[in-house]
């Protein structure tokens, strides 16, 4: 297409169809996220018809990426972690581990993958999606219950994890050719710390007075407009400090700056203002995911994906029942927490890109994911019914 047009062009067949499919989903009572990973497919290269810029997807996909990583920073609860600490942090990263176990035995042993790329098989199969954990607890109004607040605390758990893998994969993945180099690897590991480190003490001496301040000064002019565009502003400068002076990602960037605004007076209203676009973009990030996705490997390696599907949802499940009944949790709880780990989506696509990127993971295996997740989102409220039969929800005692 013309490049003059093609950035409308994109945005109006990405939006259009993410709506039209989303509201499909939607009706079929499942995710939007299905529609929006469905209309990516739809317009992506594998499939005939028109096909989106494949250039440009991904640079509005990134955008996507920083403000969904600023909206975490924004809704992230220090106090929700506290309070389900004893279970959340053991019980998430036992769960981690086990599902990357998982994923490394598929990958290797059945698959034929080598030991990095299936490791990261398994690590991108780990993570729950933010998005579809929350919107399944809101419709089930246990978000603010006992059981939200573990299963809240684990996804936050899960979250500062992948912040750390995104930090540090880079680092550990080496170039093809590259000799293994203990010495050299420790050091550069070293210096990427020291510049985090240096930007997360920046922004939280520095970031956290003046950021507060700019944010009330723009309140005082009374602009809604100006408002929403100094949050906008924050969010994506404070992603280009972190990648182009500290070395760091984008997407740690944007966390850190939502961490800094989160405990201000003024947090609650940037995260707003920010959540039209954050919805926006982060429904362009997947319609970007779904063109990537080559919807033939269903058919053509379908033990393959019955294999991932199976971790996603059976082996994940079982690895918190066990984590959860250790702790001695009532029957609901644990089945609900189990049901809601049973999907993967945001932070693994996030995950998978990058290490594809670092040409770490071929595109099979990342197919691999996208197809898990498509399918693991779409069975999800299965999974939950199959749970409500077995005790995840007490019913209603009868009016006397």
């Amino acid at each position: 297409m013309p490049h003059a047009d093609s950035l409308i062009v994109t945005l109006v067949g990405g939006f259009v169809l993410a709506f039209v499919l989303g509201m499909l989903a939607n009706r079929l009572k499942l995710s939007p996220l299905v529609g929006y990973l469905v209309a990516g497919v739809v317009v992506g290269p594998f499939t005939p018809g028109y096909v989106a810029d494949t250039e440009l997807a991904p640079q509005l996909a990134e955008i996507g990426v920083i403000l969904l990583m600023f909206g975490v920073g924004l809704h992230f609860s220090p106090k929700d972690l506290l309070q389900s600490r004893k279970v959340a942090l053991p019980g998430a990263l036992v769960q981690i581990s086990a599902a990357t176990i998982m994923g490394w035995l598929l990958g290797h042993f059945l698959l034929g993958l080598g030991h990095t790329e299936a490791v990261l098989l398994g690590f991108s199969l780990s993570v729950a999606s933010t998005v579809v954990l929350l919107r399944a607890l809101e419709e089930r109004k246990q978000v603010k219950g006992e059981i939200g607040k573990i299963a809240v605390g684990w996804l936050i758990v899960e979250d500062l994890v992948i912040v750390v893998a995104l930090v540090m994969l880079p680092l550990l993945v080496l170039p093809a050719g590259q000799v293994f180099d203990a010495s050299a690897l420790a050091s550069n590991i070293g210096v990427t710390l020291v510049k985090v480190a240096a930007f997360v003490l920046l922004m939280f001496v520095v970031g956290g007075k003046v950021l507060p301040w700019l944010l009330i000064r723009i309140a005082h002019t009374k602009s809604r407009e100006l408002f929403t565009l100094g949050v906008l502003s924050i969010a994506l400068g404070i992603a280009w400090l972190a990648y182009a002076v500290f070395g760091a990602s984008f997407a740690l960037g944007a966390f850190v700056a939502g961490l800094v605004l989160n405990g201000t007076p003024l947090g609650h209203n940037a995260a707003e203002r920010s959540l039209p676009l954050r919805d926006a973009f982060a429904v362009l990030f997947f319609v970007s995911v779904g063109m990537l996705f080559d919807p033939t490997i269903i058919l053509t390696q379908p033990l393959a994906v019955l294999g991932v599907v199976f971790i996603v949802i059976i082996g994940k499940s079982l690895a918190a029942l066990v984590i959860t009944s250790a702790f001695k949790l009532d029957r609901a709880t644990s089945l609900t927490v189990a049901a809601s780990l049973a999907q993967i989506g945001e932070f693994s696509f996030i995950l998978a890109a990058l290490s594809m990127y670092l040409g770490a993971m071929s595109r099979e295996t990342h197919d691999l994911i996208l197809a898990a997740s498509l399918l693991s989102i779409s069975l999800n409220p299965f999974v939950f019914a199959w749970v409500d039969r077995l005790g995840a929800r007490t019913p209603p005692a009868p009016p006397v």
